[in-house]
């Protein structure tokens, strides 16, 4: 009985020695990869041509990092448009990334150029590859 015993604590005792040395990482193990959504506030549907339509966003997040840096681009596949992250700031080439300065809330000014229906995307993207696509669609202002 006594062999019996001391061979289960052996055994115990090599298992525990296997499974504290294999399972060891001289480096901590943190996250930095957060997902993250875009709110936007309603927008109007009607757009004339010359209007600016003020576009306000927040970017949201279950924990913030520091180190996150935030990306934006757009595409326009109806209609003429531009872009710009500050109302009187500089007009965004479609397809470029730029850095957004904003980790919380932030405003998008589209300026139509068109008398026809107008569609874009806008792509916000993070350091780590995480991307949210917004869609908006602004008819023709009837006068």
């Amino acid at each position: 009985m006594k062999k019996i015993n001391q061979k289960i604590v052996i055994g115990l005792i090599a298992m525990l020695c296997v499974t504290l040395f294999t399972s060891c990482k001289k480096e901590l193990d943190v996250q930095q990869n957060f997902p993250f959504e875009v709110k936007v506030l309603p927008v109007p549907k009607n757009i004339g041509k010359t209007d600016t339509v003020e576009i306000r966003c927040e970017l949201r997040s279950p924990y913030q990092y520091d180190e996150n840096r935030y990306f934006i681009r757009y595409f326009q596949y109806e209609g003429k448009g531009s872009l710009r992250t500050t109302s009187q700031g500089e007009v965004l080439l479609v397809n470029d990334i730029y850095p957004l300065t904003s980790k919380g809330a932030f405003r998008l000014y589209y300026t139509s150029a068109s008398e026809a229906n107008q569609s874009f995307s806008v792509w916000i993207s993070d350091s780590f590859g995480n991307e949210q696509k917004l869609d908006f669609e602004f008819n023709v202002k009837k006068e």
